[in-house]
């Protein structure tokens, strides 16, 4: 729970099998945005990056066809770039044209706020490791909290799979 009893924040720590520079480009490279970006299942068709301060990226996660197949867009807007070391965004469920929709549009689960903070820290370990922080503010409920929780891990799991590769 964060410090506004109202809502709840997701914090996941992964510690990865690479240097912090290709942890790094992982969150801003669109071939290996569209490895990683949705839960196990779904694909990444679109990642369209503007990886800057104040830039927007769009991002699009594709259901698998058990789940009906839908696409999901998302924008990142930028506030916040530290090379290596820190990503600040704001994520946003969009229309594929980057339009923001309302939720509970799209199938976005009631207790999902509009605007969704996130940080992303990144720390270099011995052994070219890096520890990778990602905190996302805000959610209403300890449930919807927890299913973003399970997606974002899910991501994580598919990234380090792209490092395993190399």
């Amino acid at each position: 729970m964060t410090r506004d009893s109202q809502t709840h924040d997701v914090v996941v720590t992964r510690r990865f099998d690479a240097p912090v520079e290709r942890a790094w480009n992982a969150w801003s490279d669109p071939e290996d945005v569209r490895q990683w970006w949705g839960p196990t299942g779904f694909t990444c068709p679109r990642a369209d990056m503007d990886f800057r301060e104040g830039g927007t990226s769009l991002v699009c996660m594709r259901a698998p066809q058990e789940y009906g197949g839908q696409e999901l867009y998302n924008t990142w807007t930028y506030s916040r770039i530290e090379p290596h070391n820190r990503i600040e965004f704001i994520h946003r469920f969009t229309d594929q044209n980057g339009t923001v929709l309302e939720p509970p549009q799209a199938g976005i689960p009631p207790g999902v706020p509009k605007e969704v903070r996130h940080v992303i820290t990144f720390k270099a370990l011995d052994g070219d490791q890096t520890e990778v922080t990602v905190t996302e503010y805000g959610y209403a409920s300890a449930e919807v909290r927890d299913l973003s929780r399970n997606g974002l891990e899910q991501c994580l799991d598919k990234m380090a799979a792209i490092f395993a590769k190399a």
